[in-house]
């Protein structure tokens, strides 16, 4: 599985879980208004954590924060080269 697909099956696990509304993930979708709060994205970066055996805040020397649902897939393609 890729890395977009594990991140999209997660989203929308998590958004079911926490009883959210989620947007349709596309690209350029703001990452704040894709139905998440905070918490839903803690769990999602641990979960991904586990999933993908990366976790790119940490390893980021920046600490530029993804802001579309694109960016933050980058964010972890990058993480796992």
């Amino acid at each position: 599985m890729t890395a977009r697909a594990t991140i999209e099956l997660q989203i929308r696990i998590i958004a079911k879980e926490q009883e959210r509304t989620l947007a349709r993930l596309h690209d350029s979708l703001l990452l704040t208004e894709s139905g998440l709060d905070s918490l839903c994205f803690a769990i999602l970066v641990a979960r991904l954590e586990d999933e993908l055996g990366v976790d790119p805040f940490l390893e980021d020397a920046e600490g530029a924060f993804p802001k579309t649902f694109g960016e933050f897939v980058d964010f972890y393609d990058r993480a796992l080269v």
